[in-house]
């Protein structure tokens, strides 16, 4: 009922107030093939709402800010805004349907709306309704038309058609002409609509009682109100030339390329005369009423009615052109005879594809998913028909694609796994071809950038690092440097540098040392001592500051470097070891060779630092008396003779091989004695029957010898069940009997002894006796690092070193060796790597 009492009212409004109430309160919106469409009229004030697109598009209002809703418009002028608090299109600016559409019977304004976090697309189409704004109107205001009087009643005479920017009922609709006794107005509807007035001659002219009538023509349009334009027509009554030309037809139709070229012939228009001599010969001119755009465009030979080009066609921006021709005789009065032209420009594939890109996301993380959308793009081609559809493409080569959309819309998408480390970024060339003949094309760049993500943990320069520090350096010093890059980018490629907490002895190594978080310098925190401590390892970790932070690790061994800072220690004979003198004695029959005592030294460094020589610096009789370099035998030289003293005094000089030279003493006092017929028996029984004052000493070597005895026992067990576990995995016994075989007759002076004790293994390869102290090998194997490394210092040579690795190689068949030499101090020392 109150839609029905709503109806009633609005039949007794007028129009234009119905349309108005249906403006303000509903404004009409619809769905069609995915695409909304609202209806407007023009003209509407600024800020009227359109409709609400959060409600019809079903976008949640509170997200549009958060997702940038924004509009862009076709016709590059914006006439709208949405409004994100509430969802609404509002009008922004004053829009004019027939700035924007002229008269095509549709005017849609296409709107595409962009909303971000995921990309989408919306087309919305905004129908602007015609109002009835402009009243129609005559090109020509006032205009003469000549007649003979002696033209017979019902001759027609064509009359310019009035222009009226409206379309629908509210363009041009009828027309009327003022009262007169001689003249009537007709309409003729042409087929394309147009309304063509014609002035139809009644009743017979004369000119003596009238030579000339002013007539008044209006063109009236269907709008509510009406609107209307009027044009004067003068009728000018001549006196003879009785005779009009006539057109062989109302209305001439062409069709020409718009590459046609001035001068080209169009159309020829043929007019004839029933008049004899100058009253029928005919010319041909524009009509009055006609455009400059025509008289610009085409051109007519008056004498032939030949119209041929003068101007530039161009179909894109006008399809059709109609204009009037006159052709007129040349009697007196002048006669003349109307027809239309309609010359249709056909359309040539002259345009090339336009790509516009309405959205571009960039830069794009390089994790986004396959089918993440990074732009919206449109294809453009002003030329009609097949020369106006477009083809977008992209190169395979990239790891995009292009999903189509509505209406020459398309959306590029990730079509693979984008990668920042191996390009950074992606010039994406798009291709737009259309469906002419030739096809024309176009091509664009996108750049698209990647934004780096956190996937690369940062990686050291190597793997391990070993370093050699001399024992007793200097606190603070710098130890070696370690060094990770990371292939990412900013904050992710920030890296750290810090010390993973392990012990050493039993105590924790940030205790020994300490990093720069910064550079990855590693120092010590105190001096170190070889005899203490030989090799630590320590374990670096390299974090970046990604979220969530990578990070890797590194092994640094560290070997400490012996230095000479002991000197040899006496342990036998025991008195001397406790600094007093060692009393020996000798029978005066004792014979060259005859083995008087020996003294023998340990020194608490290793290697060539702890090789040790004797020297006898001071004797009573130097001639009696010989020192063994290696040994420290003390031996008599010569026969003892009667004219010898019977007390010797010997200073031995022990030396070690360091650098500097440590040394110690011993006082050997010998006393040669009558009678005395087991000198070494006696000796035994003094060393089997020891004083209170070096029982002390004695105790301790025997604890030495248990202590080494039992870690020796261990050491064997170990490698026994080592080597039981391996053969049981491989098939294979490194410590079989068949595999010692193969080098029996090695140097005899090459010993290998592996030491387990501890998380790093030691391997000493030592020369056998004194002889062979030019030689001496260290080595470390640590569990926790792919590679093994062992030190040699200093072989004696190459074919030595050979043996070693042989040694090794048969011991660990399964391995693989390699060796480089590094220079420490002046000795050449050289690490064998085992590949575990």
């Amino acid at each position: 009922m109150e839609f029905m009492e709503r109806a009633i009212m609005w039949n007794k409004l007028p129009v234009w107030q119905v349309f108005l109430w249906w403006h303000h309160f509903f404004l009409l919106w619809s769905t069609i093939d995915g695409q909304t469409r609202y209806s407007i009229p023009e003209e509407v004030k600024q800020g009227t709402v359109v409709g609400n697109l959060a409600k019809d598009l079903g976008l949640v209002v509170s997200e549009l800010y958060r997702r940038k809703l924004r509009i862009t418009s076709e016709a590059g002028k914006q006439y709208f805004s949405v409004d994100l608090g509430k969802g609404e299109l509002v009008v922004i600016d004053r829009i004019d349907r027939e700035e924007l559409c002229g008269q095509r019977p549709s005017c849609l304004l296409p709107l595409e709306l962009v909303i971000d976090n995921p990309l989408q697309l919306h087309r919305v189409e905004i129908e602007i309704q015609d109002t009835n704004d402009n009243s129609p109107s005559f090109l020509t205001k006032e205009r003469v038309l000549k007649i003979a009087e002696l033209v017979n009643p019902g001759a027609r005479f064509p009359l310019e058609s009035a222009q009226d920017p409206d379309v629908g009922t509210n363009s041009v609709r009828s027309y009327l002409i003022s009262k007169n006794d001689n003249f009537k107005l007709t309409v003729k509807n042409h087929k394309d609509g147009r309304k063509i007035p014609e002035l139809v001659l009644e009743k017979p002219l004369d000119r003596e009682k009238l030579s000339v009538h002013n007539l008044i023509l209006t063109a009236v349009d269907g709008g509510d109100p009406v609107r209307s334009g009027t044009s004067e027509i003068t009728v000018v009554v001549l006196d003879n030339n009785d005779n009009a030309p006539q057109f062989e037809r109302q209305v001439y139709e062409a069709n020409v390329s718009e590459k046609a070229t001035p001068g080209t012939e169009i159309l020829q228009v043929k007019a004839t005369d029933a008049d004899e001599g100058l009253n029928g010969e005919i010319e041909y001119f524009f009509a009055e009423q006609t455009t400059d755009l025509i008289l610009s465009l085409f051109h007519i030979e008056p004498s032939t009615g030949a119209i041929v080009v003068k101007g530039v066609l161009d179909h894109e921006t006008n399809s059709l052109h109609r204009f009037d021709i006159i052709a007129k005789d040349k009697g007196n009065p002048k006669m003349d005879g109307h027809c239309g032209i309609e010359i249709k420009i056909v359309d040539i594939n002259d345009n090339i594809p336009e790509i516009i890109v309405t959205s571009l996301t960039t830069p794009v993380p390089e994790d986004s998913p396959i089918g993440t959308v990074i732009a919206l793009i449109s294809a453009k081609d002003p030329d009609s028909g097949d020369n106006g559809k477009v083809k977008l493409t992209v190169s395979s080569k990239y790891p995009f694609r292009l999903n189509p959309s509505v209406s020459n819309h398309y959306s590029l998408v990730t079509n693979g796994p984008l990668d920042r480390e191996k390009n950074g970024q992606y010039s994406v060339k798009i291709s737009a071809t259309d469906a002419g003949k030739p096809p024309l094309s176009s091509e664009k760049i996108i750049l698209v950038e990647l934004l780096d993500v956190n996937d690369n943990p940062p990686v050291f320069s190597q793997p391990s690092y070993v370093v050699y520090v001399k024992e007793n350096h200097p606190p603070g010093r710098i130890l070696c440097s370690v060094s990770a890059s990371d292939s990412d980018s900013g904050d992710n490629a920030k890296i750290s540098y810090s010390i993973l907490d392990s012990k050493v002895q039993d105590v924790s190594v940030s205790s020994y040392v300490y990093i720069n978080s910064d550079n990855g310098s590693i120092y010590s925190m105190h001096s170190f001592d070889y005899e203490k401590l030989k090799v630590f390892q320590i374990q670096v970790q390299a974090k970046d500051q990604g979220s969530p932070s990578l990070s890797s690790n590194a092994t640094v061994h560290v070997f400490i470097l012996d230095q000479n800072d002991n000197a040899p220690a006496v342990i036998y004979p025991s008195s001397a070891a406790l600094g007093s003198l060692s009393h020996q004695r000798m029978p005066r029959s004792a014979k060259a060779g005859h083995l008087v005592t020996k003294v023998t030294a340990v020194d608490a460094d290793s290697g060539h630092n702890a090789w040790i020589s004797y020297k006898l610096a001071e004797a009573t009789d130097t001639s009696l008396f010989t020192v063994n370099l290696y040994t420290g035998e003390v031996r008599t030289k010569r026969a003892v003779s009667e004219q010898d003293d019977s007390s010797q005094r010997l200073l031995i000089e022990i030396k070690d091989d360091g650098e500097p030279v440590q040394s110690s003493t011993v006082t050997v006092s010998i006393l040669l004695e009558d009678g005395l017929h087991e000198p070494i028996l006696d000796l035994r029984q003094k060393m089997a029957e020891p004083s209170k004052k070096n029982g002390r000493i004695t105790l301790y070597l025997i604890l030495s010898l248990a202590s080494v005895s039992v870690l020796s026992l261990l050491t064997f067990l170990i490698l026994t069940v080592k080597c039981i576990r391996n053969s049981r995995s491989s098939g294979s016994c490194c410590m079989r009997r068949t595999d010692c075989d193969d080098y029996k007759n090695p140097n005899r002076n090459l010993q290998i002894q592996l030491n387990t004790d501890g998380p790093i293994k030691y391997v000493e390869v030592l020369g056998g006796d004194m002889l062979s102290q030019s030689q001496s090998f260290r080595s470390c194997m640590s569990p926790m690092s792919e590679y093994s490394d062992f030190t040699l210092i200093k072989p004696s040579s190459t074919t030595d070193f050979k043996e070693v690795i042989s040694v090794l190689d048969a011991s660990l068949p399964d391995s693989t060796w390699t060796f480089e030499s590094q220079q420490v101090s002046r000795k050449q020392s050289f690490i064998l790597i085992m590949k575990i």
